[in-house]
């Protein structure tokens, strides 16, 4: 299912979300120094932080911050990692980090963090795309910022 994203007016927000922008701007300034903390601040449980937390962004944070963190789960075939970066390229993105775990059970998990303000297409187009690689069996968009 392709990602979509809507601007939405705060007032008519559930308030866990709200709470949730509530609980990373605390974490953000420094206020707190954990989420347990900053959660029981603003009267939200952890789970629904969780939940949330990736989810929700202030406009000006998003027009700015152009980075994403992909976690990936591969086969363990030769040039499955390859694929995978030639097809971020493809799209306009630049490949920050990555961090590949050893195979296990003929599986290995990588984990990338993507720069996509030059992207030519929308982010969710590249994560469709990713998942259509033969080989590639999960594909998560684990952060943004």
């Amino acid at each position: 299912m392709k990602e979509r994203y809507y601007l939405v007016r705060e007032d008519i927000l559930p308030e866990a979300v709200i709470k949730t922008m509530q609980v990373k701007q605390l974490l953000a300034t420094g206020e707190v120094k954990t989420v347990h903390e900053a959660v029981e601040q603003v009267g939200l449980s952890r789970s629904a932080f969780y939940k949330y937390k990736d989810g929700i962004h202030l406009i000006h944070q998003l027009e700015r911050e152009r980075i994403v963190t992909i976690s990936i789960d591969l086969e363990h075939r030769s040039g499955m990692l390859s694929k995978v970066l030639s097809l971020v390229a493809g799209f306009g993105g630049n490949v920050l980090t990555m961090h590949q775990s050893i195979p296990l059970q003929g599986m290995a998990n990588v984990v990338i963090s993507v720069e996509i303000s030059r992207m030519s297409e929308e982010l969710g187009d590249m994560i469709i795309g990713m998942k259509a690689v033969p080989g590639v069996k999960r594909v998560h968009m684990i952060g943004q910022g």
